[in-house]
Formats: structure tokens, sequence, C-alpha cells
């Protein structure tokens, strides 16, 4: 059995909600023209996790799949969660904010309107699947 992670979801550029704790964004790229200092101000997020978002060519086939079927979009969110568990990196990220979602609230965070067809829901369903075990 999995622990109870404290993980949320929100959309980048809308104000903090109480209770989402520390704001990470998983785009690919930051926020065009915002400078950094900026960022937590002006609600995008506090921290910037590009290693999370998909790669920019799957970043233009999943704007192109979420316009089509549902099916079309899953097939693309599995490319996506292939692609981000084939390395270390990505692999060690997600393990990472499993545990901190574990002890305290984080929320990540993507620019898209639709959360349903935008990758931080199967990021969100990742994150949860690498929750730690609650017996360890």
């Amino acid at each position: 059995m999995s622990q109870k992670l404290k993980l949320s979801t929100f959309q980048v550029g809308t104000p903090a909600r109480p209770g989402q704790g520390l704001r990470v964004g998983v785009t690919r790229f930051p926020p065009r023209g915002v400078p950094k200092e900026r960022w937590a101000a002006d609600g995008y997020f506090d921290v910037w996790l590009p290693v999370l978002a998909p790669s920019a060519k799957l970043v233009v086939e999943i704007k192109k799949a979420v316009k089509g079927t549902d099916a079309e979009t899953e097939k693309a969110f599995d490319r996506y969660e292939r692609e981000l568990l084939s390395n270390a990196t990505g692999r060690q990220t997600v393990e990472f904010l499993a545990l901190v979602a574990a002890r305290m609230p984080i929320s990540i965070g993507c620019a898209c309107e639709d959360e349903s067809r935008c990758h931080r829901s199967r990021l969100f369903k990742i994150i949860q699947a690498h929750a730690p075990d609650a017996h360890a």
C-alpha cells in the first residue's frame, strides 16, 4: 500500500491556492518574457523542472493528438510516460517528487487549460505510482 501524497495540479499563470504548497512548473519552456524572479510573484510557479515535460518533439505531437480523439490523446500520453521513465534523470526526478509529496504539499503545473488533455494529468498518475511504500 502506498502513502497518500499531498499532490495536486494547477494551471500555470493562475494564482496560488491555499494548500498547494510548492508549485512546480513542468513545462518544456519557461514563460516567455517573464523574468525568473517574477515566476512565483506572478502566479507561474515556484520552481521550473523542464525534465518532467515532454521533449520538444513530443510537445508538438501531444498538441496535435489532444485535438483528436481520446484514444489519440492516451497514445500520446503513453509515449510521454515511456519517454519520461526511459532515463535515470526522469525516473529519479519522479521518485524525488513522490517522496517530497509524501511529506509536504506540492503541485505540478502546465499552461494547458484543459487538464484532461495536458501531460500534467498523466504526470500526476506517474508520481502517484512512485509513492513510497507506507511500510518503508
